[in-house]
């Protein structure tokens, strides 16, 4: 008998205790919500500011056009390289929409958006002509454009990877010290799974 209204009890203080903490859980929802709709809400009320002092990004001029010409990949990325090359680039990456809008004014967010698609559209053309030198022998060409993408804070794992590998091997270890104090410096989600995997190469 006593061991029936024991073990009511005990699901009665669970269900008691559920409750309390979906409760608990569902207010704080509710209060990140609500701060979250109020933070949009003055970003929306900003008004426009100057972006003509943000760091854009500069294309070097001097990128290895004239190597695998009969690449059929290779014209392509050219393509993309200088057609990106003539717009603005800028890497927002870590900033959401919301914080953009606060820090620059809800006006610019279209630009800044674009922007920051030209950067994320470059990394990833530039890595993949990197890789495409590297499978042809073109180490050094492939190296100088994998460390510009470095200098902009790229967080493309391989990039960092494979200039860890390349700076390993030629006993660069002050490059590989450097290469991971900038992924260290990542705002990105990817920085600490980057940071790891050099650290487990050296």
């Amino acid at each position: 008998m006593y061991w029936k209204i024991a073990t009511l009890l005990i699901l009665f203080i669970f269900f008691l205790w559920c409750f309390v903490e979906v409760k608990i859980r569902t207010k704080k929802d509710d209060e990140i919500e609500e701060a979250f709709w109020e933070r949009e809400r003055k970003a929306n009320m900003v008004r426009r500011k100057p972006i003509d002092h943000l760091d854009y990004i500069k294309v070097p001029s001097d990128l290895p056009v004239d190597l695998l010409p009969d690449n059929p990949e290779i014209p392509g990325i050219i393509e993309t390289v200088e057609r990106i090359s003539g717009d603005k680039i800028l890497n927002l990456t870590g900033y959401t929409n919301t914080d953009l809008k606060l820090m620059y004014g809800a006006p610019n967010i279209t630009e800044l958006s674009l922007y920051d698609q030209n950067y994320t559209a470059l990394v990833t053309t530039m890595q993949k002509w990197a890789d495409i030198l590297l499978d042809n022998d073109h180490e050094e060409e492939a190296v100088k454009l994998m460390e510009f993408l470095i200098s902009t804070k790229a967080d493309i794992g391989r990039t960092y990877r494979l200039l860890a590998k390349y700076y390993l091997a030629h006993g660069r270890n002050d490059a590989f010290d450097e290469l991971k104090k900038t992924a260290s410096e990542l705002k990105s989600l990817n920085g600490p799974h980057i940071l790891k995997s050099l650290e487990e190469m050296g």
